[in-house]
């Protein structure tokens, strides 16, 4: 059985150039046999049986043969609203992973300033003829934007889905981290350290995300500080999100005396190391700081950083799932799928100082 030479290589697994059947096998953790018979195009082989061999071949960098390539089920557009923090590539990748393996031409639509909108976006993947769309932190999220825009789209029949920023004047199918209990673990984590002061860096609260763990922070300062919510209130800097706006809440979280921070994104975080650091302090010896995602190059930052984090396959994959059954004629629930975060300590939070 010979299958196309990889990509800057000849190969033949019939005449032992690699990768060979075993190679393949034991990439995608399955058979010889049942890579012979997937690469045959043989019946008897489970569905993500066969998906993990195909992906097998494509991480070995071998073409897929010819009888193996399927004719795409369809375009679904994915509108994004930038690609500058890691945590949006991290879910378009398992989103385009998903919905390949279903079949689907995955259609990557990022808003960049001075771009296209959401809505001329949308509007050039419908003339595209997209099957669906997945919106990841759009306008849905936005309180102060018009949710009229996704009655109408439901109205031209295009099924779609929400991820991150529910919103109850908008009937769709919505999947969202639990937000307030994020807040309540990194808050909960430095009162555990022994940390009194607590300041929150988030973005707008027009935003539904950052308005929830601003919810979250002041109730967990009451709770475990016994801070009057009220009184929590003065502790909530919202800023612009990124590394600027970090810089700029966590330099007024300073001057009221918090020796712990807590950051509605880990870009965000980042911008409050640099304006702990620039005032010669040390992170986390005088100042602990907790992020929000922990997108995939958070682990080697200086220090590593402690944060809470989204559960972005299961997300994308339940986002996927929920937009193919609407393509389908099978709609789902049409509510919001909230998934617990994942408190991850590292090396950006310690005791406060004596």
């Amino acid at each position: 059985m010979t299958i196309p030479p990889p990509r800057g290589g000849a190969g033949d697994l019939t005449a032992g150039a690699a990768p060979r059947l075993a190679d393949i096998a034991a990439q995608a953790g399955v058979s010889e046999a049942t890579v012979s018979r997937v690469l045959n195009g043989k019946a008897g082989v489970a569905g993500p049986t066969r998906h993990r061999v195909l992906a097998a071949l494509d991480v070995l960098g071998y073409e897929r043969p010819v009888r193996l390539k399927q004719r795409s089920a369809g375009l679904v557009g994915l509108v994004i609203p930038e690609l500058t923090n890691p945590i949006f590539p991290a879910f378009a990748q398992v989103i385009e992973q998903t919905l390949a393996g279903h079949g689907y031409t995955p259609v990557l639509c990022t808003q960049m300033p001075g771009g296209a909108t959401e809505d001329e976006l949308v509007e050039q993947l419908e003339e595209r003829g997209v099957t669906g769309i997945v919106f990841l932190s759009g306008l849905h999220a936005d309180t102060s934007a018009d949710p009229s825009r996704y009655e109408r789209l439901a109205a031209r029949g295009v099924p779609f889905v929400l991820i991150n920023g529910f919103n109850e004047r908008i009937d769709a199918h919505f999947v969202s981290p639990d937000d307030r209990a994020a807040a309540r673990m990194a808050v909960g984590h430095l009162v555990e350290l022994g940390h009194e002061r607590v300041g929150l860096a988030i973005g707008p609260t027009r935003y539904v995300p950052a308005r929830r763990k601003a919810e979250g922070f002041a109730s967990a300062l009451h709770r475990l500080l016994g801070l009057p919510r009220e009184e929590a209130q003065q502790y909530v800097r919202p800023t612009l999100f990124g590394v600027e706006g970090g810089h700029a809440a966590a330099s007024v979280l300073l001057d009221q005396g918090c020796t712990g921070i807590v950051c509605g994104s880990d870009l965000m975080a980042l911008g409050a190391v640099r304006a702990v650091r620039a005032r010669g302090l040390d992170v986390p010896t005088d100042i602990s700081v907790v992020g929000f995602d922990d997108s995939p190059l958070i682990p080697f930052t200086d220090p590593p950083l402690t944060t809470v984090r989204q559960p972005v396959r299961a997300m994308a994959t339940a986002a996927v799932d929920a937009l193919l059954e609407e393509i389908d004629g099978n709609p789902v629930q049409r509510t919001e799928f909230v998934f617990q975060p994942e408190l991850v300590v590292r090396g950006s939070t310690s005791a406060p100082p004596p």
